[in-house]
């Protein structure tokens, strides 16, 4: 059992707060991440639980035991860097060996872990070569034999997959939650790559200047952001300002509805609306009675194989529209057409 518990965590350098009064839970063999532009905090986060940052106030604990104040390499916890800061003098074998051969362990039993080890990250046979001689994705897999062969308690992975090309850092999100899942560990990791936390994380967290703005499953922080930055930064949306009247809310662009609690009247209101949620018709086209529509004109439509990506100018705003290539209907930039999405997919956020 590791569980990870963040109690009102503060970390300041200077008048700028890293961490402000940070609070979280980590579950036994939860696949956790921590999401949010550079400087949000997710990072120095990371580097307290580590060790490597000393928290102003506040405390962590490993399974209800305060490790504060405990040394970095007393605290079983294993590390895979964005760089993997691999010995480039030292083999494959050397390299997962190292933190094994620091406490002193030798013999059959390392040969056997670091065995193991080569099989699980699926490097057989590569053992004695060096990091130049494997590509960026084994080079990650040698990092991670390296950080699990000591059998830590936890994992932390600072950007795993940042130093990967597009197609490899996929493959590798796929491998390396398989990893997680065989070796069951408790597992924390940064990242400001959206597909790479909704592709691992059993949760995650969006950090925001030294907060966390929003905390849950990745469906539950995608479908129902809380705030316009949670919506904003696990994905793309549509924002709609107004103030409610009768029931509905009156923007700019028009009256909307939503499936949401709404405030008093006359108070106002943001709603997000995601652009795959938008469909688009023409004009003219009929029209389901219980949906919220919009008329503009096509300004842009790109086309990507699998998608298209369109925006709309509604007033003086523009939506954006993502649709998967399914319809043999075209439309043409510069026509008249007509938003459609469910009440349900219009979600109140706090500004």
């Amino acid at each position: 059992m590791s569980v990870v518990e963040i109690d009102r965590v503060a970390k300041h350098y200077g008048s700028v707060a890293a961490l402000d009064g940070v609070s979280l839970t980590f579950a036994d063999g939860e696949f956790f991440g921590l999401l949010g532009p550079s400087g949000s905090g997710k990072t120095t986060l990371l580097r307290a639980i580590a060790g490597f940052v000393e928290p102003d106030s506040g405390g962590i604990r490993l399974d209800g035991r305060d490790i504060g104040r405990v040394p970095v390499h007393r605290r079983e916890i294993g590390m895979v860097f964005q760089n993997y800061a691999l010995f480039p003098h030292m083999s494959v074998f050397e390299n997962i060996a190292f933190g094994l051969s620091v406490r002193g362990e030798r013999g059959a039993s390392v040969v056997k872990r670091v065995t193991d080890m080569l099989g699980l990250v699926r490097l057989a046979g590569l053992e004695a070569r060096q990091p130049r001689q494997l590509s960026g994705g084994q080079q990650q897999r040698v990092a991670l034999a390296r950080a699990l062969v000591t059998r830590p308690r936890l994992l932390l992975l600072d950007e795993p997959l940042g130093a990967l090309d597009k197609r490899l850092r996929q493959q590798m999100q796929i491998e390396l939650k398989q990893i997680q899942r065989e070796v069951g560990i408790t597992t924390i990791f940064v990242t400001h790559d959206q597909e790479e936390a909704l592709t691992l994380s059993d949760r995650v967290a969006i950090f925001n200047e030294g907060r966390v703005v929003q905390a849950g499953s990745p469906h539950a922080v995608y479908e129902r952001p809380a705030t316009a930055f949670a919506a904003n930064f696990l994905g793309d949306a549509n924002f709609f300002e107004g103030r409610v009247r009768g029931g509905r809310i009156i923007t700019e662009a028009g009256a909307l509805t939503t499936a949401d609690p709404l405030p008093a009247a006359g108070q106002p209101v943001m709603l997000a609306v995601r652009p795959e949620k938008i469909a688009l018709a023409r004009a003219g086209d009929p029209a389901p009675g219980n949906a919220n529509r919009l008329e503009g004109r096509l300004s842009q439509a790109v086309y990507s194989g699998m998608s298209t990506t369109s925006k709309v100018t509604v007033g003086e705003r523009e939506v954006t529209v993502f649709e998967q290539n399914r319809s043999e209907r075209t439309l043409e930039p510069g026509q008249t057409v007509r938003l459609e999405w469910s009440p349900a997919h219009s979600v109140v956020v706090a500004p």
